[in-house]
């Protein structure tokens, strides 16, 4: 039962609304603290009812989830695999009690997040002292290593992207732009968020062997046009490509590991149409989703923390992260002075 010191297993994720009675609410948890009134909220949620009113995101994580237990009985393992989610159902304290009251006492977890910021690494940390927090005696919760640098994880990228260049005919000199989720300026400086951005891209266009111009864009920022934010915005560059002459573009979203609202509606909507009205094709590449690679790679993890392998594989210059974040790793951002 277990592997090695874990007698279970939590995927933690973002999270998403089911259908049109969760959006509003689960668009004051994203938002929580930041004072941002609901009519302005409103105008998030009209790109949620155009998919029905439902983020792809939790089915997508059940699938994930699934499949890692599939690999897990493959390699031998009896490990139980709980989910949990930052903003909506099942929230990371429901799961917390769940692990709780199945007898759970040491939990590895799983991040739905590769690269390290706040919001994506060290926030997730937050949560989970928060959840354990409110109950008694909780299980002792460990993450696994950020992992925007491991061999499957950029492999399966790069074979992907490989396979949408060739089904769509497209030179391998056709421009990649490789799309993340921009954010504050305040926040990036204060993580390696864009150098880890910036080589992974690399990586994965030597291994699909592009040969063309490659960059990092961004998307899906908020807030005030006031308060910088990492660029240059996917929208705009496909608009400067437009212009001076390119035909075609592979948008390629490495920042993100599956399919949800931000791939859908940023890219697949907004980008697109950005495309089609410069003269582009466009054409998006798939997230590594469950990409068999990508979920061995978790497994792999799973196994590395507890123990069980001597190998911390990476590519590139910046090294395997740490098993354990330092205290002042991607501090949370300033807020209204604060």
């Amino acid at each position: 039962m277990g592997v090695g010191r874990f007698d279970s297993l939590l995927l933690l994720s973002f999270g998403g609304p089911e259908g049109p009675e969760d959006v509003l609410p689960f668009l004051r948890n994203v938002t929580s603290g930041r004072g941002v009134p609901d009519h302005r909220l409103a105008v998030v949620a009209e790109q949620y009812a155009l998919f029905g009113g439902k983020s792809p995101i939790n089915d997508l994580n059940r699938q994930l989830l699934a499949s890692i237990e599939q690999e897990l009985a493959v390699r031998g393992h009896n490990l139980p695999a709980f989910w949990g989610n930052r903003n909506w159902h099942p929230f990371v304290s429901e799961t917390l009690n769940a692990l709780q009251s199945e007898g759970c006492r040491s939990t590895v977890c799983l991040v739905t997040s590769a690269f390290s910021s706040y919001s994506g690494c060290r926030q997730y940390h937050e949560d989970i002292d928060q959840a354990r927090a409110q109950i008694s005696d909780p299980p002792q919760i460990e993450r696994v290593r950020v992992f925007w640098n491991h061999p499957k994880f950029l492999e399966s990228a790069a074979e992907l992207l490989a396979e949408a260049r060739q089904k769509a005919n497209l030179s391998n000199a056709t421009p990649v732009l490789h799309s993340a989720h921009s954010l504050p300026i305040s926040m990036a400086s204060t993580s390696d968020y864009e150098n880890q951005l910036n080589e992974a891209a690399a990586i994965v266009n030597d291994l699909a062997d592009m040969k063309g111009p490659s960059e990092v864009v961004f998307q899906s920022r908020s807030g005030p046009p006031s308060v910088p934010w990492l660029s240059p915005d996917i929208n705009s560059r496909l608009r400067q490509l437009g212009e001076e002459g390119v035909s075609d573009v592979l948008v390629h979203p490495i920042g993100f590991v599956a399919d949800h609202m931000e791939v859908l509606f940023d890219l697949d909507t907004q980008a697109m149409s950005t495309a089609q009205e410069s003269g582009l094709r466009m054409v998006r590449t798939p997230t590594v989703g469950t990409h068999p690679e990508f979920v061995s790679m978790l497994v792999d993890l799973v196994e590395e923390a507890a123990g069980l392998r001597g190998d911390r594989p990476a590519l590139g210059s910046s090294g395997p992260r740490p098993d354990h974040c330092s205290m002042d790793c991607c501090p949370a951002p300033k807020r209204n002075g604060a």
